[in-house]
């Protein structure tokens, strides 16, 4: 068969596969329009070889994406399987995606699991040829922000200054330092009114856009019809052997070259194990289950409860759903292409949000605008809508139609008038008013700046949905796979705890006998995975869960060491496994355990007391040794901890000063994103990093410094003057408070202190108590042991506790011998004795 007759056997017999035996005239007619522009343009065979390997990745159990950028307007492609998302129910356009009157070449990108995207990669090698197939080369380049901050470095210029000029750089991707000079009158004047900015500008002028270094592009993979050599020269990529195009992603389509983009998308794989852990925990569920209206998703998406979900996890996004309350499909929809710099600015979410519950009207000038935006509530949101506007208004094939639309997105003067007495001339012959028909089109190219294209929008709002499903039906799995898949990054793992710990979900610590290499479910607990263990490498948990699976759970550490393979499950493994407490299910402490560990590997190494064979007097006499009682002390216990999982587990040392934080308003490090640039801010946390470096100005000291809470981390830049005053304080594992401004940068947001204090000295410079209120009589008789108790177990803190009495009239105030912690979970245990509100920090 020839590529077309293949291809429209294919579309045919899937779209009874996707609409049943009878498929609605609109799906056939379509159908065999876009088959005859794939025909006519010649695209056929390249249909076809992206169905092979997406076709070939879900023969393997290879998660393959809903869809990805204009390509989900294509009925064709979600006939054969390329793509999920149904265009005509979602008024999707294959010109968008195909146009017939602007040849170009189809551009089907394509996402994959993370971890498996490779094998897609390799089979597409294999079929066509090693030889015919690479990946292709990208050029990072210097930007306007970043030669202006080299350039400054180079010349010795103070920090604070160059900061201060990048960032009159306004925001706008790609725009070119000659571009900001015209926009930013700020700018302009430092460049002409002084001599030494006016040099660096110009210098940075001369570097920007330069190749600084070569590196393989995310996603592009080029196929060609003989050796690549006839066509590009290639490069061998020194860092991991990958072949590339030396010719960069616009060169090789400029010579005629096909490309295709593998994208790895990590959400897949979260929904791969996720589906996995739901079968695991013996319940039947696949993505099919999932339906569209699901009251539950759309509940857990409006309470802004989204850490995890797909596209919505960020501070801001919450919000907006929080606001907007979505609750159908196309709100989704929405919320993805609203979510952007251009219709944040704008103020566009707040009249959506406005329209879609009521309290705007919603107005459309003709009735023919009603149909095409009735979906955004009157604002004209997708590109998608300027074509079809165009189409219906002023007759404009849908060819003409994408022409029009992105020659407004482009802004191209000339071009745009010209197609504007096009549209006028259109519009009044189907009976509109002249005036009307300019208020449009000028409607239309005011809102294309922000457009977006619709297919891409419903193709990830599909997979935001799957996901807030999975999180709405199966939290404790989803989330287990979220922390599966994002083991090797420490900040993620933390924001993911603290999203468990506040949807009630326990986080059990690693287990030497019942962790396995990921997380998993453990009923409505999740259990550490040893694989993220930090220093615990692939081998050596590999070898552990095979000796377990071999002869059962490990007895005792010395069992443990007798067992495993030590040239793989060596000291440093162990160290951290301990570190960790993987081995507390054992009945020794931590000390312990890595003292024997220490003794008999040594013991072992010099061919004394033998691991490999029977166990050794000294092994019993040091299980029976004094040594068992004795145990790290809980700073030495959370700091192993951390260095051994990259954060801590059963606590945190910034725990303890809850109350005192919660009384200053100091702000976590989740909600930093919140604040605007040069916001006044107090921030507190455990020093985990400092970095000091010289000024090449005037050669003195300063520090950018890490500091973490339980929700993350932040970092913060010491300047000379205070660097200087806080070198005492600023020590490894100390807790600080930090006062400051908010930085935001193009690689996130940083503090620039103007204060530093330890944390405890600080909390001392503070008059304070614990007062609880106490109304007599009580509840019950037990209510005061009860809370005795509490005080016993939470003896140990700086706070001395008051009790204020009241019975009918009467008042009295007396001091306790306890001091307490100030814990917020302590003090809300209290507060479930004594009542809400009963607990004041003075």
């Amino acid at each position: 068969q020839s590529p077309d007759k293949f291809l429209e056997k294919l579309a045919y017999e899937g779209l009874i596969k996707r609409t049943g035996e009878n498929p609605d005239e609109i799906y056939k007619e379509r159908l065999k329009k876009e088959l005859e522009i794939i025909k006519k343009m010649g695209y056929s065979s390249y249909f076809l070889i992206v169905w092979d390997f997406i076709s070939y990745a879900k023969r393997k159990g290879i998660p393959v994406g809903p869809g990805r950028g204009s390509a989900a307007g294509s009925l064709v492609s979600y006939c054969i399987g390329i793509t999920d998302i149904d265009p005509v129910k979602y008024n999707l356009l294959f010109e968008r995606f195909l146009n017939p009157e602007r040849i170009s070449m189809p551009d089907i990108d394509v996402d994959f699991c993370k971890d498996r995207r490779g094998e897609v990669i390799d089979y597409v090698s294999e079929k066509y040829g090693q030889d015919h197939v690479a990946q292709i080369i990208t050029f990072g380049t210097m930007a306007a922000k970043a030669a202006i901050r080299d350039v400054g470095r180079a010349l010795d210029f103070p920090y604070n200054e160059v900061d201060r000029i990048a960032k009159l750089v306004p925001n706008t991707l790609n725009i070119t330092i000659q571009e900001a000079l015209n926009a930013e009158p700020e700018l302009k004047k430092l460049y002409t009114g002084n001599q030494k900015i006016q040099e660096l500008i110009d210098i940075a002028m001369r570097l920007e856009g330069l190749s600084r270094h070569a590196s393989t592009h995310a996603a592009g993979v080029v196929i060609s019809p003989s050796p690549l050599t006839d066509f590009t020269p290639l490069y061998k990529n020194p860092s991991d052997g990958t072949i590339m195009t030396q010719f960069d992603m616009n060169s090789i389509e400029k010579i005629g070259l096909l490309k295709f983009d593998f994208l790895g998308l990590k959400t897949l794989t979260i929904i791969e194990k996720t589906l996995k852990y739901i079968k695991e925990n013996g319940k039947e569920f696949t993505l099919n289950d999932i339906s569209l209206d699901d009251k539950e998703t759309y509940e857990l998406l409006s309470s802004g409860n989204t850490t995890g979900v797909f596209q919505l996890e960020s501070a801001g996004m919450r919000d907006v759903l929080v606001k907007m309350t979505p609750d159908r499909f196309e709100d989704l929809i929405a919320i993805v292409a609203l979510y952007r710099p251009g219709p944040i600015g704008s103020g566009m979410i707040d009249d959506f949000i406005r329209r879609k519950k009521g309290l705007t009207p919603v107005k459309n000038d003709l009735p023919q605008l009603k149909e095409i935006l009735d979906e955004s509530y009157g604002i004209i949101l997708y590109q998608e809508q300027v074509m079809r506007i165009a189409n219906k208004l002023a007759n404009f094939t849908m060819g003409q139609a994408d022409i029009l639309r992105k020659a407004m997105g482009k802004k191209k003067p000339d071009e745009m008038e010209k197609l504007k007495e096009v549209f006028i001339s259109g519009a009044v012959s189907n009976g509109i008013p002249e005036k009307k028909a300019k208020k449009v089109f000028d409607l239309m190219e005011l809102f294309a700046e922000y457009g977006f294209n619709k297919s891409h929008s419903a193709a990830y709002a599909y997979i935001a949905f799957q996901t807030a499903y999975l999180k709405a039906h199966y939290p404790v799995e989803f989330m287990a796979a979220t922390l599966s898949a994002d083991m090797d990054n420490t900040d993620k793992i933390v924001k993911t705890i603290t999203g468990c710990r506040e949807m009630g979900i326990e986080i059990l610590p690693p287990d030497i006998n019942l962790s396995g290499k990921e997380f998993r479910v453990i009923g409505n607990s999740i259990r550490f995975g040893l694989e993220a263990v930090k220093g615990a490498g692939s081998a050596a948990i590999e070898n552990i869960i095979e000796a377990r699976k071999n002869d059962g759970p490990f007895k005792s550490i010395s069992d443990f060491l007798q067992r495993v393979d030590q040239r793989k499950v060596n000291k440093k493994v162990i160290e951290s496994l301990i570190k960790a407490g993987a081995f507390d299910s054992l009945n020794i402490t931590r000390l312990k355990a890595m003292e024997f560990a220490s003794n008999n590997m040594n013991n072992s190494a010099r061919g004394q007391a033998s691991l490999l064979g029977q166990q050794s007097f000294l092994t019993e006499a040091f299980e029976d040794s004094e040594m068992e009682q004795k145990e790290w002390s809980r700073e030495e216990i959370l700091r192993n901890e951390k260095e051994s999982l990259g954060f801590y587990i059963s606590g945190h040392p910034l725990t303890q000063y809850d109350a005192i934080l919660k009384r200053i308003g100091a702000v976590k490090s989740s909600n930093l994103d919140d604040l605007h640039d040069n916001s006044e801010v107090q921030v507190a946390g455990i020093l985990t990093a400092i970095r000091k470096i010289q000024t090449r100005s005037k050669s003195e000291m300063m520090a950018y410094c890490t500091l973490e809470d339980p929700e993350g981390h932040v970092e913060i830049i010491v300047f000379p003057e205070l660097f200087r005053k806080s070198l005492n304080i600023l020590q490894k594992d100390t807790p600080l408070i930090v006062k400051g401004t908010v930085d935001r940068t193009e690689k996130g947001i940083k503090i620039k202190a103007t204060y530093i204090n330890n944390l405890d000295a600080f909390n001392e410079e503070l008059d304070h108590r614990i007062e609880i209120n106490v109304k007599f009589p009580l509840k019950n008789n037990s209510d005061m042991l009860s809370l005795k108790s509490i005080f016993e177990s939470d003896s140990k803190g700086r706070y001395p506790v008051f009790l204020r009495l009241f019975y009918k009239d009467t008042e009295l105030l007396i001091q306790t011998d306890y001091k307490m912690s100030g814990e917020e979970t302590v003090l809300k245990k209290i507060e479930e004795i004594t009542g809400k509100g009963a607990v004041i920090l003075q």
